[in-house]
Protein backbone atom coordinates (compact mmCIF):
# COMPACT_ATOMS: atom_id res chain seq x y z
CA UNK A 1 0.00 0.00 0.00
CA UNK A 2 1.27 3.26 -0.65
CA UNK A 3 0.90 6.37 1.29
CA UNK A 4 0.27 10.02 0.14
CA UNK A 5 3.47 12.35 1.26
CA UNK A 6 0.70 14.55 3.50
CA UNK A 7 -2.61 13.63 4.62
CA UNK A 8 -4.73 13.69 7.75
CA UNK A 9 -6.77 11.41 10.32
CA UNK A 10 -9.20 12.13 12.67
CA UNK A 11 -9.35 11.15 16.20
CA UNK A 12 -12.57 10.28 17.86
CA UNK A 13 -12.68 6.82 19.55
CA UNK A 14 -10.07 4.47 20.90
CA UNK A 15 -9.63 2.40 17.38
CA UNK A 16 -8.20 5.81 15.62
CA UNK A 17 -5.09 5.40 18.09
CA UNK A 18 -4.87 2.00 16.21
CA UNK A 19 -5.35 3.86 12.91
CA UNK A 20 -2.86 6.56 13.49
CA UNK A 21 -0.57 3.59 14.01
CA UNK A 22 -0.61 2.10 11.21
CA UNK A 23 -0.66 4.68 9.03
CA UNK A 24 2.22 6.27 10.55
CA UNK A 25 4.06 3.11 9.97
CA UNK A 26 3.28 3.38 6.45
CA UNK A 27 4.51 6.78 6.21
CA UNK A 28 7.97 5.91 7.94
CA UNK A 29 8.76 3.15 6.04
CA UNK A 30 7.66 4.62 2.82
CA UNK A 31 10.20 7.22 3.44
CA UNK A 32 12.97 4.71 4.36
CA UNK A 33 13.30 4.75 7.88
CA UNK A 34 15.17 1.68 9.39
CA UNK A 35 13.03 -0.59 11.88
CA UNK A 36 14.66 0.97 14.73
CA UNK A 37 13.09 4.60 13.75
CA UNK A 38 9.87 3.03 12.43
CA UNK A 39 9.08 1.73 16.02
CA UNK A 40 10.08 5.17 17.48
CA UNK A 41 8.08 7.18 15.18
CA UNK A 42 5.17 4.92 15.64
CA UNK A 43 5.52 5.03 19.56
CA UNK A 44 5.74 8.66 19.87
CA UNK A 45 2.46 8.92 17.07
CA UNK A 46 0.83 6.27 19.33
CA UNK A 47 1.20 8.33 22.50
CA UNK A 48 0.09 11.74 21.22
CA UNK A 49 -2.82 9.92 19.70
CA UNK A 50 -4.33 8.39 22.83
CA UNK A 51 -3.54 12.02 24.65
CA UNK A 52 -5.88 13.85 22.38
CA UNK A 53 -8.76 10.57 22.88
CA UNK A 54 -7.76 10.73 26.33
CA UNK A 55 -7.99 14.37 27.09
CA UNK A 56 -9.75 16.28 24.57
CA UNK A 57 -12.14 13.53 23.18
CA UNK A 58 -11.27 14.20 19.54
CA UNK A 59 -8.74 16.00 16.99
CA UNK A 60 -6.39 15.05 14.30
CA UNK A 61 -3.64 13.99 13.21
CA UNK A 62 -1.63 15.88 10.13
CA UNK A 63 1.63 14.12 8.13
CA UNK A 64 3.82 15.10 5.24
CA UNK A 65 7.07 14.12 4.28
CA UNK A 66 9.51 17.54 4.85
CA UNK A 67 12.78 18.31 3.12
CA UNK A 68 12.18 22.41 3.49
CA UNK A 69 15.69 24.57 4.75
CA UNK A 70 17.12 21.28 5.86
CA UNK A 71 20.02 18.96 4.12
CA UNK A 72 18.03 15.95 5.12
CA UNK A 73 14.24 14.44 4.11
CA UNK A 74 12.08 13.34 7.08
CA UNK A 75 8.34 13.35 8.43
CA UNK A 76 6.48 15.35 10.28
CA UNK A 77 3.37 14.68 12.35
CA UNK A 78 1.12 17.46 14.15
CA UNK A 79 -1.20 16.54 16.28
CA UNK A 80 -3.97 19.02 17.28
CA UNK A 81 -7.38 19.26 19.53
CA UNK A 82 -9.53 21.47 20.65
CA UNK A 83 -9.66 20.24 24.27
CA UNK A 84 -8.72 21.75 27.79
CA UNK A 85 -5.39 22.85 26.78
CA UNK A 86 -2.53 21.97 28.96
CA UNK A 87 -1.91 24.87 31.99
CA UNK A 88 2.20 24.00 32.15
CA UNK A 89 3.85 22.65 29.67
CA UNK A 90 7.08 22.70 31.68
CA UNK A 91 5.24 20.33 34.70
CA UNK A 92 3.76 18.57 31.35
CA UNK A 93 7.26 17.57 29.79
CA UNK A 94 8.46 16.05 33.10
CA UNK A 95 8.95 12.40 32.93
CA UNK A 96 6.03 10.89 35.48
CA UNK A 97 4.16 13.97 35.61
CA UNK A 98 0.41 12.81 34.54
CA UNK A 99 -2.76 14.96 35.02
CA UNK A 100 -5.07 12.07 34.60
CA UNK A 101 -4.55 8.17 35.42
CA UNK A 102 -1.65 7.75 32.64
CA UNK A 103 1.99 7.16 33.32
CA UNK A 104 3.50 10.46 32.35
CA UNK A 105 5.43 9.32 29.64
CA UNK A 106 3.38 9.94 26.81
CA UNK A 107 5.03 14.43 26.00
CA UNK A 108 8.48 13.96 27.69
CA UNK A 109 8.36 10.32 26.29
CA UNK A 110 7.61 11.15 22.25
CA UNK A 111 10.54 14.24 22.70
CA UNK A 112 13.36 11.81 23.37
CA UNK A 113 12.03 9.43 20.81
CA UNK A 114 11.91 12.20 18.23
CA UNK A 115 14.11 15.15 16.56
CA UNK A 116 12.09 17.68 17.30
CA UNK A 117 8.78 18.31 19.85
CA UNK A 118 7.06 22.01 19.87
CA UNK A 119 4.30 22.38 21.88
CA UNK A 120 1.69 25.47 21.65
CA UNK A 121 -1.29 25.25 24.25
CA UNK A 122 -3.90 27.36 25.65
CA UNK A 123 -5.89 26.57 28.66
CA UNK A 124 -9.31 25.88 27.57
CA UNK A 125 -8.93 26.20 23.47
CA UNK A 126 -6.50 22.83 22.61
CA UNK A 127 -3.24 21.73 22.37
CA UNK A 128 -1.12 21.44 19.05
CA UNK A 129 2.10 19.32 19.50
CA UNK A 130 4.37 18.92 16.41
CA UNK A 131 7.28 16.02 15.94
CA UNK A 132 9.46 15.59 13.36
CA UNK A 133 12.38 12.78 12.73
CA UNK A 134 14.80 13.25 10.25
CA UNK A 135 15.63 10.81 7.79
CA UNK A 136 19.69 9.81 8.48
Amino acid sequence: MTTPNDGEMTIGNENDIVMARKTVREVASGLGFGVTDVTRIVTAASELTRNIYLYAGSGVMRWRIINDSHPLRGVELIFEDHGPGIADIEQAMQPGYTSGKGLGIGLPGSKRLMDELDIHSVAGEGTTVKIRKWLR
